[in-house]
């Protein structure tokens, strides 16, 4: 029986990264190694799948645009069409989830994508993006991976690209679904599956590659925050922004009247919450971005504006 062939398409991040010493695991060059010194440092890599592999970009992923998703999605989808079996995209950490979800909502297959990365360069004493990528090679060689979207694989975690969020600065366990949950779990070789996405993602939207992605900013509620920066976005060219407001997406009365001014004004405005889980409704005639990150929210009102949706609380209430 013939392996299933798979495409990893490097991007950079820790998983590729480099520090002066082994101890040093904050401290370290992102996207030093290239994708071959990559793959030579994970022993059963070529028994799990015909691995294919090419450099793609080599940063650090603060460093990603919407540019770049626009780039690399259409080079994961390029190698799909071409007839690969699955694509592996080792990311950097920061921006991961991002990338992630607009690869979701803009890609055009049922075939597996996963997305990895790491919490420790390579260099250091206790690596875990060695056995991450031999994990996402297991996992997007899985029959059963099929027709799921895109996935995020760190940790012995499979978690859809929905719901996947970076929720801790250091630890290798620092992702997490807090509203969904897992969708299942690999390790020693195993994989288990314990949910799908429910919303309608890759073939199923009508967003692709080419769709524009116009300027949208993330603004957010604290204590005492002032409302001049709200009304400085209107100034900027961006055509929306996602609030990430407090507990419910709240805003004060001065932040509320700056953000109806901007909506009147032809910026649109989705309400998030900062609180990092929960679901946040429609309220004062702004959209909710309902469980979505305000990240992720934005990656939506890019794709949404861009798509010339005027239903902007339908776009997400449905994806």
């Amino acid at each position: 029986m013939s392996l299933p062939r798979l495409c990893i398409v490097a991007t950079g991040g820790t998983i590729a990264g480099a520090g002066a010493r082994p101890q040093a695991t904050m401290a370290y060059a992102a996207g030093a190694l290239d994708v071959a010194e990559l793959c030579a440092s994970v022993p059963g890599l070529d028994e799990v799948a015909d691995i294919r592999a090419e450099q793609f970009a080599a940063i650090d992923s603060k460093n990603a645009t919407p540019a770049f998703w626009q780039s690399l999605a259409g080079r994961v989808q390029s190698l799909l069409d071409a007839g690969a079996d699955g694509v592996i995209v080792t990311h950097g950490t920061d921006t991961l989830e991002e990338s992630a979800y607009y690869l979701h909502l803009v890609l055009k297959t049922d075939r597996p994508v996963v997305l990895v990365g790491a919490m420790r360069p390579a260099t250091a004493l206790s690596p875990d993006g060695p056995l991450n990528l031999l994990d996402a090679a297991t996992v997007a060689a899985h029959p059963q991976a099929a027709g799921r979207g895109v996935l995020v694989v760190l940790n012995h975690q499979i978690l859809g690209a929905r719901d996947a969020s970076k929720t801790n600065a250091n630890r290798p366990d620092a992702f997490a679904s807090p509203n969904a949950g897992a969708l299942g779990w690999v390790q020693d070789g195993r994989v288990a599956w314990m949910g799908r996405p429910e919303r309608p993602h890759t073939s199923a939207t009508p967003f692709t590659a080419a769709t524009p992605l116009p300027p949208v900013e993330v603004l957010a509620g604290y204590a005492g925050g002032s409302a001049a920066l709200i009304r400085a976005v209107g100034s900027t060219g961006a055509r929306g922004l996602v609030w990430a407001g407090t507990g419910n997406g709240s805003a004060s009365a001065d932040a509320q009247e700056a953000l109806d001014g901007l909506e009147r004004g032809g910026v649109a405005v989705v309400r998030a919450t900062r609180t990092g889980s929960g679901c946040v409704a429609a309220s004062g005639g702004l959209p909710g971005a309902g469980t979505l990150s305000p990240w992720k929210a934005r990656v939506l009102l890019m794709l949404a504006l861009g798509a010339g949706m005027d239903d902007i609380q339908g776009a997400f209430d449905t994806y």
